[in-house]
C-alpha cells in the first residue's frame, strides 16, 4: 500500500467533503484511476455503474430534481464525454444540478490529432452553466469546490469539468477543500412585498403560477401555509406538479403545459393578477398561456426574469422564495375572493371534473390512456415516486394524474427528452429506500434507455416501469396527423417488452385490460424487485388533446 496521493484522490476526497452519497458512470483509461478509489474505498461515494454514458447524467440529474443539490457522473474521453450533452442540457433548461466530471487525454496531446482528443469545455459550454478544463492538478479540488456551487446556485443546472488523464495522475500533496456554507439570500425588499400584497388585495381574481422553483421543499411548506390561510386559485407547470397538498385541492385548478386548452389556460387569461412563483418560461412559454399579452404579473424568485414580448412582469420580488412568501402572509391574511370569482371558479371545478372522453370504446385488447391513469391512481401513495418519459402518455399524465407531494412526480419538461424516465426511477429507488418507484415511458421512448433495466435490476430495486405500448412515437404522429392529415416516419417494429424484462432479470407483464392491470399492480409486493408491465393503448382520443376543450364563458 502506498502513501502517494494524486489527483484522482483530490476528486474523491472532494466529493466526499461535498457529501455526495452516488457517482454514476462508465470508466475509461483517462479517468480509471478515480474510478479504482470510487470501487475499493468505503469512505467514498458509492459507484453505480451504468450501461450508457447518457443514463448515467439522467441518473446524476435525478439526484438534483429531488434533493436540489448536484448529482455527480463520471465518464471518459471522447464519446464518453460526448455522450453527456443531452442529459446536461437537460438538467440545465430543466433547473436541476448536475457535476459532471470527463476525462481528457494528456495535456501534450490536447492540440494533436491524439485517440479521443477534442475539446470537452467548448463542446460542453452551451449545454451548461459552467464549463472549464482543470490544467494543474493542484487545483482540482477548488474548481470541483466552484463548480459544485454553481450547478445548484440561483437558478440550477450543470456544470462540466474536463480533467486531462496526467492531471489525474500526477501526485499531489495538498488536502481536498471543505465545502463553504451556503450563502443565505434574504426575501424580497419590503417595498416590493407589501406591492404585491396590495396588488392582491386589489385583485378581483389573482391566479398563482407555480413552477419548478415552486417544488422546493421549503418552498411548498411556505406556499402551502399561504393557501391555508389565503384562498388563492393556484395552477401548476409540469414541473410544478405535487406543490398542492390533498386538503388544499380546492385551490388546485390544473396543470398547463403544451396546448393552450386546459382550465389552467383559461383561468390564467381570465385572471387580473398573475403570481408566477419560481415560474421559468421554459416549462411553458409565456405567449401560450398570454397569447394576448395583457396578463398582470408579479414574480416571486430567486433570479431575475427572461423578459420577452409575452412575459414582462410588473414587478419582480428576488430573493428566498420562501421568506418572501412567508414575509407576504401577514400583510394578504384574509383575503376573499369576490362572490362573482368563487362563482366563476365553481364553474370552472364542474368543468374540470366533467369526463369529455368516452374510454368504453377502446379498442379491444388496448386500454385508453384515461383508464390507465385512472387505474394507476387508485394503486399509488403519495409518498411513492411517480417519473415519467416524453411522449403522448406525458400529456395524459400531466393533465389528469394527480400528485400530492413536490418532486414526486417528474417530467422532462424544458427539453422534453425521451429516455429519462428509467434512469430517473432508479435514482428516486437509490435515493427513497423502502418506497415503490413508478416509472413510464412510451414504446418508442423506452429503448432510448432501456439497458439500463440492468441496473436497477443489479441493484435490486422497487421499480415498477409501466409501458404504453402503441407501435409508433405517438406524439408526433397525431400532432402530424392534426397539420397534414397524415403521419410520416413515426413507425417502427414490434418488441416483445415482457421478454426483454425477462433477458434483463426483471419480471415481465403483458396485460389487456383495466382488470388485468389492476391485478398486476396490486399483486406486486413492497419489496419487490424490478417488474416491467407492458400495456397496449388505444390513442384514438389524442388527437382531441389539442382541441379546444372549454365553453366560450370560461375564456
Amino acid at each position: 500500500m502506498t502513501d502517494k496521493k494524486f489527483g484522482s484522490d483530490l476528486i474523491v476526497d472532494s466529493l466526499i467533503n461535498h457529501n455526495v452519497k452516488y457517482v454514476f458512470g462508465i470508466p475509461g483509461a483517462k479517468i480509471d484511476r478515480v474510478f479504482d478509489r470510487l470501487q475499493y474505498d468505503k469512505t467514498a461515494p458509492e459507484l453505480v455503474v451504468t450501461r450508457h454514458e447518457q443514463g448515467a447524467a439522467f441518473m446524476a440529474q435525478a439526484v438534483g430534481r429531488i434533493t436540489g443539490e448536484p448529482g455527480v457522473v463520471i465518464v471518459t474521453s471522447g464519446p464518453g464525454v460526448s455522450n453527456l450533452a443531452t442529459p446536461l442540457l437537460t438538467a440545465t433548461s430543466e433547473g436541476d444540478a448536475i457535476l459532471a466530471l470527463g476525462g481528457q487525454v494528456k495535456r501534450s496531446d490536447r492540440l494533436k490529432r491524439a485517440h479521443q482528443s477534442m475539446d470537452n469545455a467548448a463542446m460542453m459550454a452551451p449545454a451548461s452553466k459552467f464549463s472549464a478544463e482543470v490544467l494543474d492538478s493542484g487545483t482540482l479540488s477548488e474548481t470541483i469546490a466552484n463548480a459544485y456551487r454553481i450547478a445548484k446556485s440561483g437558478r440550477a443546472g450543470s456544470s462540466f469539468l474536463s480533467i486531462p488523464q496526467d492531471v489525474t495522475d500526477s501526485e499531489i500533496s495538498i488536502n481536498a477543500i471543505k465545502p463553504l456554507s451556503d450563502p443565505k439570500m434574504g426575501n424580497a425588499s419590503i417595498d416590493d412585498i407589501n406591492y404585491l400584497a396590495q396588488a392582491i388585495k386589489n385583485a378581483v381574481l389573482p391566479v398563482i403560477l407555480v413552477g419548478a422553483g415552486g417544488s422546493d421543499e421549503k418552498v411548498s411548506l411556505a406556499l402551502r401555509n399561504l393557501l391555508q390561510h389565503v384562498s388563492i386559485p393556484v395552477v401548476e407547470t409540469f414541473q410544478g406538479a405535487g406543490v398542492i397538498s390533498r386538503d388544499l385541492e380546492h385551490t388546485f385548478f390544473g396543470r398547463v403545459g403544451l396546448f393552450r386548452n386546459q382550465p389552467g389556460d383559461m383561468l390564467l387569461k381570465r385572471s387580473d393578477l398573475v403570481i408566477a412563483v419560481g415560474y421559468d418560461p421554459i416549462e411553458y412559454e409565456a405567449r401560450n398561456w398570454n397569447a394576448e399579452i395583457d396578463s398582470r404579473v408579479i414574480v416571486i424568485d430567486n433570479a431575475i426574469a427572461e423578459i420577452d414580448t409575452y412575459y414582462q412582469p410588473e414587478r419582480e420580488l428576488i430573493g428566498d422564495i420562501a421568506q418572501t412568501l412567508e414575509s407576504l402572509l401577514p400583510s394578504v391574511r384574509g383575503y376573499e375572493l369576490p362572490a362573482d370569482s368563487l362563482k366563476y371558479l365553481d364553474g370552472l371545478k364542474d368543468v374540470i371534473n366533467t369526463q369529455e372522453f368516452e374510454v368504453e370504446k377502446a379498442s379491444e385488447g388496448k386500454i385508453h390512456p384515461l383508464d390507465l391513469v385512472t387505474t394507476f391512481q387508485s394503486i399509488v401513495k403519495d409518498d411513492e415516486t411517480v417519473t415519467v418519459d416524453v411522449g403522448s402518455l406525458y400529456i395524459w399524465m400531466a393533465r389528469y394524474f394527480k400528485s400530492y407531494e413536490p418532486r414526486h412526480l417528474l417530467f422532462s419538461n424544458g427539453m422534453q427528452t425521451l429516455g429519462v424516465a428509467l434512469p430517473w426511477g432508479i435514482t428516486a429507488g437509490l435515493l427513497r429506500p423502502g418506497k415503490k418507484v413508478y416509472s413510464h415511458s412510451g414504446d418508442g421512448g423506452f429503448l432510448f434507455t432501456g439497458s439500463e433495466l440492468e441496473v436497477a435490476v443489479r441493484m435490486n430495486l422497487p421499480l415498477i416501469h409501466i409501458i404504453w405500448n402503441d407501435g409508433y412515437y405517438d406524439m408526433v404522429k397525431f400532432q402530424e396527423e392534426k397539420k397534414y392529415g397524415r403521419s410520416s416516419g413515426v413507425d417502427f417494429g414490434v418488441v416483445d417488452f415482457a421478454k426483454y424484462a425477462e433477458a434483463m432479470g426483471a419480471t415481465g407483464y403483458n396485460v389487456t385490460s383495466v382488470e388485468e392491470l389492476k391485478e398486476v399492480l396490486t399483486s406486486i409486493p413492497d419489496t419487490t424487485g424490478p417488474v416491467v408491465i407492458n400495456v397496449p393503448v388505444d390513442y384514438a382520443d389524442n388527437i382531441k388533446l389539442a382541441d379546444a376543450m372549454l365553453p366560450e364563458e370560461f375564456y
